[in-house]
Formats: C-alpha cells, sequence, structure tokens
C-alpha cells in the first residue's frame, strides 16, 4: 500500500514533510467524508450529491475502501464519515465499518436510515460504529414524506432513531431547512429532543448542484429567517446541556460569507464513489478541474499535498480584487467557490453571499421574488435524470 514506511520522498507520508505547497500549513484533515455510493432511494430536490452521478459500476469495491481506510488510519486521519447517497445501499457496510474499527478509525454513519433494520443497525454497532446521523426532512409524515419522495420515510427514520439509542450509539438529527419546512422548526427541535438526541444539525439548504434547480421551490422568505434565527437562538439558550443546535443562516441572506468547509483543502476532504478526492460535496459543478483519485499511483497524502485541483484555492493567494485586499480574507478564505462558479460564472469570483460581489444585491432581490412568488413543485433527485412532481404521486 502507498503511504506506508518506506516510500520514496516523492510519495507517501514523507511527503508531509515536504513544502510544495500551503497545504504543509494545515496538515491532514482529522476527518474525511467517505461517500460509499450515489444510490438512494429517497429523492431529495435538494441533494447535495453532483450532477452527474456515479453509477455502482464505478463505485470502489471493498478491497478498495478497506485500503483507502487503512492508509487514512496511517496518515493521521482521526474520523471516517459513512455516507452517500445512502451508505447502508452498499452490502458491504458492516465489513467496512469493521475495518474502520480495527485501524483505529471513529466511524460515523451519515444516513437516511429508511434502509436499515433492527439486525443491521446492531451488526453496525457490534462491529464498532460509533456514532448515527439520520437525516430529517421535517417532523411529521405529510411534509416529509413529500420531500423525500418517498412514502412512509417519516415513520421509518423515527424507528431507527429509537433503535440508534436503544443500542446505546450517540445520535444527531440532520434536518434539512427550507421554505416548505421552516414552519415545522420549533416541533422538529422538540422532536430532536424527544428522540434523545445529542446534537441537531439546522441545515438550510445550500443552493449548488441540484438544489439550483430547485431553488425556487425552497427559496425561504425573509421573514422566516428572521424567525428561524430567533426560535434558534431561544432553544439553544433553554436547551443548553440537553441538545447541542448548530445553525447557519443561508447564504442568499448573508451579508458576508461563511468559511465554506474550512477553506478550500483546508480542513476537509471527502472521497466519492469512484475514489476521487474532493475538497467539497460539490466541487466536480467546477467545470475544467480534474481531481485525482486514489486508484492513481499517488498516496492521498501526495494528493492532498500536491494535487492541481486542491491546490487552487488554497489560502488566499488566487484572490482577485475586492477579495485580495479585503481585511476579512484570512477569516472567510473567499467563501464558496462552487457558490461563486454557480451564481457568478467564475470559480475565482467573490462569492455573492458578500455584499462586496457585484451581484450580491441581484441575488438577494431574486431570492426575494422566487421565495414570494411561492411556487412550491419539486424536480426530485433520481438517476433517470430528475421527475416532476405530480400531486399524489410523492410522499404519504
Amino acid at each position: 500500500m502507498s503511504g506506508l514506511a518506506g516510500t520514496p520522498p516523492t510519495d507517501g507520508l514523507a511527503v508531509l514533510e515536504q513544502r510544495r505547497s500551503t497545504a504543509e500549513t494545515f496538515g491532514i484533515p482529522l476527518a474525511v467524508l467517505a461517500e460509499l455510493t450515489h444510490r438512494c432511494p429517497l429523492q431529495c430536490p435538494y441533494c447535495s450529491n453532483p450532477i452527474e452521478l456515479d453509477r455502482g459500476g464505478t463505485e470502489l469495491t471493498t478491497a478498495e475502501w478497506k485500503k483507502v481506510l487503512s492508509e487514512l488510519a496511517e496518515i493521521g486521519v482521526l474520523q471516517i464519515h459513512f455516507s452517500g447517497g445512502e451508505p447502508t445501499a452498499r452490502k458491504d457496510l458492516v465489513e467496512l465499518v469493521q475495518h474502520a474499527s480495527d485501524v483505529g478509525l471513529y466511524s460515523n454513519l451519515i444516513t437516511s436510515a429508511v434502509l436499515l433494520t433492527r439486525e443491521k443497525l446492531s451488526a453496525l454497532a457490534d462491529a464498532g460504529l460509533c456514532h448515527v446521523q439520520i437525516s430529517f426532512q421535517g417532523n411529521e409524515p405529510s411534509v416529509a414524506d413529500r420531500v423525500a419522495g418517498l412514502k412512509n420515510a417519516h415513520e421509518k427514520k423515527i424507528e431507527v432513531a429509537r433503535w440508534t439509542r436503544e443500542l446505546e450509539l450517540p445520535l444527531t438529527v440532520n434536518a434539512v431547512m427550507h421554505r416548505q419546512n421552516l414552519h415545522q422548526l420549533s416541533d422538529i427541535i422538540q422532536m430532536a429532543v424527544d428522540l434523545d438526541a445529542d446534537r441537531l444539525e439546522v441545515a438550510n439548504v445550500q443552493y449548488y448542484g441540484w438544489a439550483l434547480k430547485n431553488r425556487a421551490a425552497l427559496m425561504p422568505t425573509l421573514e422566516q429567517i428572521e424567525e428561524t434565527s430567533r426560535v434558534v437562538e431561544e432553544a439553544a439558550v433553554r436547551l443548553k446541556g440537553t441538545l447541542a443546535i448548530d445553525y447557519v443562516v443561508p447564504d442568499y441572506y448573508a451579508l458576508r460569507p461563511k468559511k465554506c468547509m474550512g477553506g478550500w483543502g483546508r480542513q476537509f476532504f471527502n472521497i466519492s464513489p469512484a475514489g476521487k478526492i474532493l475538497p467539497c460535496h460539490a466541487a466536480e459543478s467546477l467545470n475544467g478541474l480534474e481531481f485525482e483519485s486514489v486508484r492513481s499511483n499517488h498516496s492521498i497524502a501526495w494528493i492532498w499535498q500536491n494535487s492541481e485541483a486542491l491546490n487552487l484555492y488554497r489560502g488566499t493567494g488566487w484572490m482577485k480584487e475586492p477579495c485580495k485586499s479585503c481585511e476579512f480574507r484570512e477569516i472567510d478564505l473567499g467563501g464558496c467557490r462552487c457558490q461563486a462558479f454557480a451564481l457568478a460564472g467564475d470559480a475565482a469570483a467573490t462569492d455573492p453571499a458578500c455584499t462586496l460581489s457585484p451581484i450580491h444585491a441581484k441575488i438577494f432581490k431574486q431570492a426575494e421574488r422566487e421565495a414570494a412568488a411561492a411556487d412550491n413543485r419539486f424536480l426530485y433527485r433520481n438517476f433517470a435524470g430528475g421527475t416532476p412532481e405530480t400531486e399524489g404521486e410523492h410522499g404519504a
């Protein structure tokens, strides 16, 4: 395996001691997202997977994933987050969790939960699974199942969440929020408490990839965001010590961009089902970038350190004005490159979430118009290229 002691200094662990890029400033991330598959029984209109999904035949094999996990542990990664698509669609998930445990990785399962049985979850716990994160689309079936595009999904999620706590596994509730479910936020917070969750992620939809196709159906109103902020702030105080709540204001209503993923190629990478090492979920939406694969002749450490794509927007040296001379450039690191590309047509442009962007006011007004128009029809996500919502066809 590459990345072990004895490899030449042009590859493997030794590359972390070389000063070839800004990556040496940060070292290998402590946590990595492993997207095991893009297959998923849900059809969420805000799916964060790329527009072009990896087909099952291109996925890394069990042996390839186990090699990756061993290498990650060897180079200092501490946590592995098994995600997708839906990771439980992989028949080898228990084996992969067991291997992660064997090599000393803390493992987290990020799941829609709808394919899990109690026996499978118990087997995952026995294999060493450390944490479960379940996505919820609402707090009751009529809304949640419609968003997911799958009947009885919400009921199954509740059941699996209860099994998770019965098996004494820590639980995070991930609630993806948008115009059509933000009115349920108070009830979702209470649902997380009732499920004995440790953490709640109030995850506002990010508008790139598939979510951009559904922006008009998902964009919240400014009044909703103001109310959401109030509800979260009140709950965070009231539930301190009971439920930790993470919350970020949607970019379209922000004044300054967030430090996306901790900065491009700085604190995070994920591995696609086909083995590409990416700085974020949506990076493949940037046309013209070639991302190295774990199937190449290079180790993961070498790719992190030397990959042209991962170095392209690291640090601040790539910035143009007004970012180049902005006093906040070392704080937000330019914001989101995928959003800049999607909205401004240039990945090196100022993130439109920033007031210094020449199109900031335009996207703010566009968000207001789309939210007010209240076009609630979804284009569901699937391998068929998307299915327009038909009344009565999806959900409860």
